[in-house]
């Protein structure tokens, strides 16, 4: 492996770190602060600023991953120099991630078995999105480029289109675009969070984007196109939103400055808005511009730390965050009405941090052990 792609893969491997110590931000809310529920888009006149700020930040998190998902497999692609290598490895990854979200990942978040609800979030997204890349990889580049961009900008057409729960197509769409529950008998329920036709863009986005990394294509050349991807896209986020017609739910200002900021970057993540998608993928390929030239740096390689073992890191801090709420709900009750919780937005930051340099140590363990034992072929799918 050469040193420039060695240099390559650790600014991916720290860009992907840096948004899964985001997710971990947004799942200590999600745990510790269900008392203060947020909706999609969030309720600004009701949100405090630094709860709003909190969710925000995660915001970044579901589409780097995915576009990073689609940057590693041109990647990949590379260095096997097969197109049907790809796909297989795409398929089958795809399908593992699937059954883990279906299993371990639904029981970390709800410790019942058999599960009352099926909750399809992020790692089936991503899962279901590899399985379509593997299919549409075959296309040529420019072909793909184009049901990226057909996926991204125009899924928000379909908004107004639903599917009756007795109706055949009900399924089939929940999954794709209307985020809906499904109901699976009279024992179980499925919430279809992440609905997948974006999604589907977004990793198609990345495998095209790999094309910057081909050999000949220079770190300065390449940082330049990264930098003006991200301006043309917060540009037309920013036109966009100062339009308020297209690709969001209309925004207003409020009575303060704080509000109607709030207000401008309130954005709907479910499923993916075209501004949704502008603005995080905006701040993401602008990232790994400067990271890229950031490379050898140690705050970089503790971030490539995490995004070099990114699955193992998902489900480990999943179970973590489960036994601390129910250890912490033993001790001390439930002390915010149905739940524990925390009483301040800072104590959800400082919980990430302390989890942060706990959780480092396995992940990095687990990383070592993933490049000593390359004979065991299951660990490179986490």
């Amino acid at each position: 492996m050469s040193v420039k792609l060695v240099q390559r893969l650790q600014a991916v491997d720290a860009l992907r770190g840096l948004v899964v110590l985001l997710m971990l931000l947004d799942h200590v809310r999600e745990t510790f602060y269900l008392h203060k529920q947020l909706a999609d888009p969030i309720d600004v006149a009701t949100t405090e600023a630094t709860l709003f700020i909190s969710r925000t930040l995660a915001h970044l998190c579901a589409p780097v991953f995915v576009f990073l998902t689609g940057l590693s497999a041109a990647l990949y692609q590379q260095k096997k120099q097969s197109r049907k290598a790809v796909s297989h490895f795409l398929l089958k990854r795809g399908l593992v991630l699937i059954a883990l979200e279906l299993t371990l990942v639904n029981f970390a978040w709800t410790f019942r078995f058999p599960p009352e609800t099926l909750y399809l979030q992020v790692i089936w997204a991503i899962g279901l999105s590899m399985v379509a890349l593997s299919a549409l990889l075959w296309l040529p580049l420019r072909a793909l480029a184009a049901v990226s961009l057909l996926l991204i900008a125009g899924h928000n057409l379909l908004d107004d289109l639903h599917a009756a729960p007795d109706s055949l197509w009900h399924l089939p769409w929940a999954i794709l675009h209307d985020r809906s529950w499904i109901a699976a008998g009279d024992a179980l329920r499925i919430r279809t969070s992440y609905p997948l036709l974006p999604w589907i863009g977004v990793i198609v986005a990345g495998y095209c984007a790999g094309k910057l990394w081909r050999p000949g294509c220079l770190p300065a050349a390449r940082g330049r196109a990264l930098l003006t991807a991200a301006a043309g896209l917060l540009g037309l986020f920013v036109l966009l939103r100062l339009l308020n017609g297209y690709g969001e739910k209309p925004w207003q200002a409020g009575a303060t400055f704080g509000e109607s900021a709030m207000a401008f970057f309130n954005i709907t993540k479910y499923p993916p808005s075209l501004l949704f998608l502008c603005l995080t993928l905006a701040l993401g390929l602008a990232l790994l511009a400067l990271f890229e030239r950031a490379e050898g740096r140690r705050a970089l390689l503790w971030l490539a730390t995490f995004g070099g073992a990114p699955m193992f890191f998902y489900l480990l801090h999943l179970y973590v965050l489960k036994g601390l709420y129910l250890a912490a709900e033993a001790c001390w009750g439930k002390n915010q009405g149905d739940w524990f919780g925390f009483n301040a937005v800072w104590q959800l930051w400082l919980m990430t941090l302390l989890l942060a340099l706990l959780l480092w140590w396995p992940v990095r363990a687990f990383g070592q052990l993933k490049q000593r034992r390359r004979d065991l072929r299951w660990l490179k799918y986490f």
